[in-house]
C-alpha cells in the first residue's frame, strides 16, 4: 500500500462514472492515497455524497455526459484549471442495457446506443486526456473493459462487442502515446 500512496500522492485523477460502482470505489481509493479527484458523472444527486467523504478541498464533481464530446472536453479543462494538471484519466463510465440472450430479440437502435456510449465515451476520454498529457509528456489513461470480451454469453451482444473495441483501442493508443511517457491500459473486472 505504501507504493500506491507514493505513486498517487499529489496526482490528479479524473474518473468518469465516478459517482457509483467501480468508479466510486476507485475515487475513494485514489483519494485515500493522496490523489485529488475529479468525479465526472450524470448522477448529480450523488455529487455531495461522493465528494464529502473524499474531502471537498480534494475533490470536485462535474456533471458530464460522456456521450457528449463537449462535456468531456470541458471536464478535462475544468480539472486542469482547478488542480493545475491531469495525471490520470479513468474512462470508467458505460452502460449495460437489459440483457436479451437471443440476437433476434435485440433491436438495432439498442445495439447502436450501447455501442455508441461504451465505445465513443472511451475514445473521447482518451482523446481529451491525450490533449493535455502529451504536452506534459506524462500521464496514465485507464479504461474499463470487461472479461465479457473474452468469455461468450456473459453480457449483451453490444456490450461484448464494445469491450472488444476498448481493448483494441487501448493497445493502439498505448503504442501511439508511449513515446510521450503516457501509459495506456484497460482493466477487465469480473464479479
Amino acid at each position: 500500500m505504501l507504493l500506491l500512496e507514493c505513486v498517487l500522492e499529489g496526482k490528479v485523477a479524473l474518473i468518469t462514472g465516478g459517482a457509483s460502482g467501480i468508479g466510486e470505489c476507485s475515487a475513494k481509493l485514489f483519494a485515500e492515497h493522496g490523489a485529488k479527484i475529479v468525479i465526472a458523472d450524470i448522477q448529480d444527486q450523488l455529487d455531495h455524497a461522493i465528494c464529502e467523504p473524499i474531502g471537498l478541498s480534494n475533490s470536485i464533481y462535474i456533471h458530464c455526459d460522456v456521450a457528449n464530446e463537449e462535456d468531456v472536453k470541458n471536464t478535462v479543462d475544468i480539472a486542469v484549471t482547478t488542480f493545475g494538471k491531469l495525471n490520470i484519466m479513468f474512462n470508467n463510465a458505460g452502460i449495460l442495457d437489459f440483457y436479451k440472450e437471443r440476437i433476434i430479440d435485440n433491436e438495432k437502435t439498442d445495439f447502436e446506443r450501447e455501442l455508441s456510449v461504451n465505445i465513443t465515451c472511451v475514445f473521447v476520454g482518451m482523446k481529451h486526456a491525450a490533449r493535455v498529457m502529451v504536452p506534459a509528456r506524462a500521464g496514465s489513461i485507464i479504461s474499463t473493459a470487461s472479461v465479457a470480451s473474452n468469455i461468450g454469453g456473459m453480457a449483451t451482444h453490444a456490450y461484448t462487442c464494445a469491450k472488444h473495441v476498448v481493448t483494441g483501442l487501448t493497445k493502439n493508443l498505448a503504442v501511439e502515446l508511449g513515446q510521450f511517457g503516457i501509459r495506456v491500459n484497460c482493466l477487465s473486472p469480473y464479479q
